[in-house]
């Protein structure tokens, strides 16, 4: 066979790369040949520059060739490749459009290699290649510089976070939304940043600033983009940092395990390191401090402006273009700003007014809408029109049980936010569907009626109150907040530590023989006996004379008539009442003390942490009354349509539904696997060996022949004495004699 002829293009890009490994070798020895070649680029670059449109392919293949090399080697001569970078981006600014696709990416990559190895900074790059991004009509071309500004972001806010070129890039994105709010260039701006928080690389006020701007455009697809990030760019954070932890979890024990019974090569060597490096790096990450990542929508600057503005632009301006789907994305964020910080728009709740009815399209995502931008500041007034408006257009007996279903579930979200829009009538109407022959219904209507035993108890008729409401508002414990009254803050669970702690301060007294109501301070029996007596004689005088029982005694010394048995009984009941209210009050103090007068120390924290899981617990498993449930949902992450139709689930599932739940973690049914089988697959998966019987059972046939012969030939003495052998080793624990101590 006669030796292959090697083309002239080959020769040169074979001889370049030669070239390129001895420079980097020896930069100062082939110094004079990077010269010519430099003035072969600089020929090759004129020469381009008359000519763009009309080069042919073989000058085009040595420039690019030869921008490869510099490339490479540019960082060896400073000097001479100064102009290196310039002409790159000027070729790159002015003609992308009419490149060669092989080098308009070369010219790309080449300028990411410059930037690392330090030759540009970031924002040369950056500035170079975004304003092409937004301009050029090549789909391969935006995808190739997305990814590349991307990375480069990414990598300089590796090890510390680069303010300088965040702070530029923010600015360059910023412009681009307001420049022109009804231009598509936008959208790139918009993918940027959602990108770049969901990886957590900016998560500053800046960013969010930003994605406000794009939410006041014009193009809808802008709109779109900007929305989503505010409803769910925080929830797709914590997929992405889930994500990323499980992809960093590696078995060090499966690794080793594998180097050892498999043949030691470098490569393994290697692998078990990189293992043992991805290791340390999951421990320092997870003993590391957890960042503080705020919320989107907590770190609006002035979000009753921005509620106001998406209002008054998207959704009651009648010139507004968007489609439903675009204007229900909106609305959910408003009401969701609303409901978070409490704002106060009147004319969101009248707008709402015509979408509330059973044949408006999606209308459970308008009444979810409306009931998380309910909150406690609403005037009651504005929003009872709305109430009564379900109410007749959802609730009643002629409608569909989901339609009805749906209507009371919208009622108890509102209520629960806003327990004052509810007027006693159309309550007490309302909660006799609890006695509704569809489940859903049921189950709607005791949900609105056991969220008013706790928050206005009574606006019920009596026998609908239940035990603790009645109890709670005999005692003055259940009392309905007025219009702007807010609770007291405190921490959750202390009480629970205050009654611990006088459990465990009474059960110490008792251990010691003192009694259970006394003071802690209080001496031994043998310390002052007189003065402890008249300690307690003066206690005992101070509660005779609080008491109404000594002035029965006094009546009596003077001979007066006794008290009728009636009144007796009347002063025992007002006695008892005092009684119990001086130990409520009692309770209130000691927790009132314990927030107040003491430092909690880490024991009480733990202990308080304890202590608020077993409440957990029983409230979980119904020994507890459910409290303030209602209101602590969805305050952080909104309220969707399917919660608002969740007792639809309740319905009889179909046949198809039920298959499907009886397939779901089993295997297909075209493999037709024995569980034996679906075992030994899944240990095959994981990595792990077979048993010595499964191994003794693949064996080669002639290799058990010999032992099969030798049975054959033994006596019956031999075969006795190993049988017997046999049953003593068994009864041993095995030829190993495991758990037989030696």
């Amino acid at each position: 066979m006669g030796k292959r002829k090697v083309a002239a293009l080959e020769k040169i890009e074979a001889d370049l790369a030669g070239l390129q490994y001895k420079i980097r070798k020896d930069p100062e020895a082939y110094e004079k040949e990077f010269i010519e070649n430099w003035q072969q680029f600089d020929a090759a670059h004129e020469k381009f520059l008359a000519a763009p449109v009309g080069a042919d392919s073989n000058s085009l293949i040595t420039f690019r060739e030869h921008i490869d090399l510099i490339a490479h080697c540019a960082e060896l001569y400073p000097q001479i490749t100064a102009s290196f970078p310039a002409a790159l981006k000027d070729v790159l600014t002015k003609h992308h459009a009419v490149l060669e696709p092989t080098l308009r990416e070369k010219i790309v990559s080449s300028l990411t290699l410059l930037r690392r190895k330090d030759v540009i900074d970031s924002n040369y790059l950056l500035t170079t290649l975004f304003p092409i991004l937004i301009s050029t009509p090549s789909k391969s071309l935006r995808m190739v510089l997305y990814q590349k500004i991307l990375s480069d972001i990414r990598n300089t806010n590796t090890k510390t976070t680069n303010h300088r070129v965040n702070r530029t890039m923010q600015t360059v994105l910023y412009n681009l939304v307001t420049s022109d709010r009804s231009s598509p260039k936008a959208l790139w701006a918009v993918k940027l940043v959602r990108e770049l928080w969901r990886r957590q690389i900016w998560s500053d006020a800046k960013t969010v600033d930003i994605m406000r701007q794009a939410c006041l455009a014009d193009n809808e697809k802008v709109i779109i983009g900007s929305v989503r990030f505010f409803l769910g760019g925080d929830r797709e954070r914590e997929e992405f940092e889930d994500e990323s932890s499980d992809e960093e979890t590696v078995d060090i024990k499966k690794v080793k395990h594998l180097i050892e019974i498999n043949k030691k090569t470098k490569k393994a060597k290697k692998a078990l390191d990189r293992a043992v490096d991805r290791a340390k790096k999951q421990e320092r990450k997870k003993n590391s401090p957890h960042p503080l990542n705020f919320s989107a929508l907590h770190l609006l600057q002035d979000p009753q402006g921005f509620s106001e503005n998406l209002f008054e632009k998207h959704l009651q301006n009648s010139k507004s273009k968007l489609s439903l789907e675009t204007k229900l994305l909106v609305l959910q964020l408003v009401t969701r700003l609303v409901g978070l910080h409490r704002l106060t728009i009147i004319s969101l709740y009248s707008w709402f007014i015509k979408h509330l009815s059973p044949r408006q399209q999606s209308a459970s995502s308008f009444l979810a809408s409306l009931a998380q931008g309910t909150h406690n500041l609403v005037p009651p007034d504005a929003i009872e029109p709305l109430i009564q408006k379900i109410a007749n257009e959802f609730v009643s007996e002629a409608s569909a049980s989901e339609v009805c279903s749906a209507g009371l579930n919208a009622i108890r979200e509102i209520c629960a936010r806003q327990p004052l829009a509810m007027n006693e009538t159309l309550l007490q109407d309302l909660v006799e569907y609890r006695k509704s022959k569809d489940k859903g219904v049921m189950m709607a209507a005791k949900g609105l009626l056991s969220l008013y035993r706790e928050k206005g108890a009574n606006m019920l008729r009596k026998k609908d109150r239940g035990k603790d409401a009645t109890i709670g508002l005999k005692s003055g414990d259940l009392k309905q907040l007025r219009y702007g009254e807010e609770q007291a803050g405190e921490i959750e669970g202390l009480e629970l530590l205050a009654k611990w702690k006088e459990e465990q301060r009474k059960r110490k007294r008792a251990e010691r023989g003192l009694p259970e109501d006394g003071d802690d301070g209080e001496k031994g029996e043998g310390e002052d006996e007189d003065e402890e007596d008249s300690d307690e004689w003066e206690v005992a005088s101070m509660d005779s004379s609080d008491s109404g029982e000594w002035i029965r005694v006094s009546d009596s010394e003077d001979e007066a008539e006794p008290e009728p048995d009636v009144k007796r009984q009347k002063v025992d009941s007002e006695d008892r009442k005092e009684s119990d209210k001086e130990n409520g009050e009692e309770d209130t103090t000691d927790f009132v003390k314990l927030a107040t007068t003491q430092i909690l120390t880490p024991a009480d924290l733990a202990k308080l942490r304890e202590l608020r899981m077993e409440a957990n617990i029983d409230k979980a498993m119904g020994n507890r009354k459910r409290k303030q449930e209602m209101e602590a949902r969805h305050v952080d992450e909104g309220l969707t349509a399917e919660q608002i139709e969740a007792p639809a689930k309740l319905r009889k599932s179909t046949k198809e539904e039920r298959i499907a739940l009886a397939r779901e973690g089993k295997p297909d049914r075209e493999e037709h696997k024995s569980t034996q089988a679906i075992r030994k697959s899944k240990k095959e998966a994981e990595g792990k060996s077979t048993t010595n019987k499964e191994k003794a059972r693949k064996k080669n046939f002639m290799m058990t022949l010999g032992k099969a012969k030798s049975k054959q030939k033994r006596s019956l003495v031999a075969t006795r004495n190993i049988l017997k052998n046999h049953i003593d080793r068994s009864k041993s624990g095995g030829r190993r004699r495991n758990g037989i101590a030696r």
